[in-house]
């Protein structure tokens, strides 16, 4: 015992009384792998000697870590409206330095550091909606359904947070395709509710069927209550994009499921393959009149993390609410008020993502070239991981359409199977280890992402400099040669 009578005891926060819920979060994005490349690299500084000099993150969406380079005027606003001593400076263009004035009046105190209402500045909030309303052919959009946010993340979760509810059969159940985001099935265990997987068909470039949807939710409802239906598309890890004709039949899907419907949209410009275009579902939705645009209930997201401005650190986003319950849409603004506002500057960076610079302006030539740019090289690198993936014996990769990476099927021999299932990993995994060690090359492997029983993937980003990506491949391929015959 000691003096004060307290003597040794539990922590009141242990592995037993903690949330049990947070105990079955999984982030394969940044999980184990990724933990130890950045040992590696922190073994490579201490002059460990490894068979590579470096340690490529080819496992995260993170562009401008890769290597790409910020968009110009996008950095120029952003530094006039954080130190605005810098309007002074003849070094800046004038527009650049109206759309810093404009965004500085609408900040209290004229100040990128002071709180913004909780769902964004006012006037981002109406451009943003004058860019949904331009993009969407016209079909409006009101400035009260915008919620501005940190990255596309925090509204997604925001909005399962929503729709979460029940106990037993009536929980609420979620349906995510496999292979999903992991973002989706972490904040699902979260929050306790049930996640309900639909499979895309790998056969068919990873394409949706709508009778896999209805097979799905009739069988979820034997155990959960179904009550959204989540979609990416452009797709992430699979790359795949949607036809129209694909988001109607979801539409009806979601109409007659009575589902909400949740459009995770952030890889947008992220169009590569001939003859694929972008839809939005709010477009689609409204071009199929009213018996569908005055019912169905849709939260759309978009973000500045991607498509050819990659500011993920910015942490800038939306989402936009169509036919929310007014009550409802009460509390989500009382939800989005408990943590104050989303950052500014990101706030500030959307402002420009949404409303870039006019054909008449002296910034418009630049921006266009650096957008052209940056889109015709992930276009570029798409179609090369693709082509040099498919030389490999035992790697099977569909074509990259959009979005950022590519999702590869792996057949792997039975040895590196039973190998594995001794080391208690999943195959993928282990193979993506062996590689890191090997090779330096951190990529996800597929099960952390979700797949069908007996199959075998890994998730890469097309981001890398083209030369080093050339080389990550050329790596990719030795590799598998080598540990396919180190397991035949």
């Amino acid at each position: 015992m000691t003096e004060n009578g307290l003597g040794h005891r539990e922590r009141v926060l242990n592995m037993d009384t903690m949330n049990p819920n947070v105990k079955r979060v999984e982030y394969a994005v940044r999980g184990p792998i990724v933990q130890r490349a950045v040992q590696i690299e922190k073994e490579l500084k201490e002059g460990v000697k490894k068979p590579f000099t470096e340690v490529i993150k080819a496992n995260i969406g993170d562009a401008h870590a890769m290597g790409q380079k910020p968009i110009t005027f996008l950095r120029q606003v952003v530094a006039l409206c954080v130190y605005p001593d810098l309007l002074e400076d003849d070094k800046f263009p004038e527009d650049a330095k109206n759309r810093a004035r404009r965004i500085l009046q609408a900040c209290g105190g004229g100040s990128l550091g002071a709180y913004s209402a909780s769902p964004g500045i006012e006037v981002i909030r109406q451009d943003v909606a004058k860019f949904i309303e331009k993009r969407d052919g016209g079909i409006p959009s009101n400035p009260d359904n915008i919620y501005l946010s940190t990255g596309a993340s925090d509204a997604i979760v925001t909005m399962l947070k929503l729709l979460t509810s029940g106990e037993g059969k009536t929980r609420t159940g979620v349906m995510i395709s496999i292979p999903q985001y992991p973002l989706y099935s972490a904040a699902l265990a979260e929050l306790a509710a049930v996640q309900i997987s639909y499979y895309l068909d790998e056969d068919k470039c990873w394409s949706l069927d709508v009778d896999e949807l209805r097979r799905t939710v009739k069988a979820a409802r034997e155990h959960c209550n179904p009550r959204a239906l989540c979609i990416i598309n452009p797709g992430n890890p699979t790359g795949q994009v949607q036809s129209k004709q694909c988001i109607e039949d979801v539409i009806r899907f979601v109409a007659e499921e009575h589902l909400f419907l949740m459009a995770d949209e952030v890889y947008q410009d992220n169009v590569y393959a001939e003859g694929c275009q972008f839809h939005s579902f709010k477009k689609v939705l409204f071009e199929m009149g009213s018996e569908y645009s005055s019912v169905v209930e849709l939260a759309s997201f978009h973000s500045t993390s991607k498509c050819y401005m990659g500011e993920c650190g910015f942490r800038g986003g939306y989402m936009e609410v169509i036919n929310m319950d007014p009550e409802v849409k009460l509390q989500l603004t009382k939800l989005v008020s408990v943590r104050l506002c989303p950052p500014i500057p990101g706030q500030a960076l959307l402002d420009l993502v949404v409303n870039p610079p006019q054909a008449d302006e002296p910034s418009y030539a630049t921006f266009i070239k650096e957008r052209t740019a940056n889109l015709h090289i992930l276009s570029e690198k798409a179609k090369m991981t693709e082509q040099v993936l498919n030389t490999v014996p035992g790697i099977h990769c569909n074509p990259v359409q959009g979005a950022m990476y590519t999702f590869p099927r792996l057949t792997l021999p039975e040895k590196a199977i039973n190998a594995a299932k001794e080391k208690e990993q999943a195959p993928d995994m282990f193979y993506c280890m062996k590689l890191l060690e090997e090779t330096g090359i951190c990529l996800v492997p597929g099960s952390g992402f979700g797949q069908r029983d007996g199959t075998y993937h890994f998730r890469m980003t097309i981001l890398p400099a083209t030369e080093k990506l050339k080389n990550v491949l050329e790596k990719i391929r030795e590799f598998h040669k080598r540990f396919t015959e180190e397991f035949s």
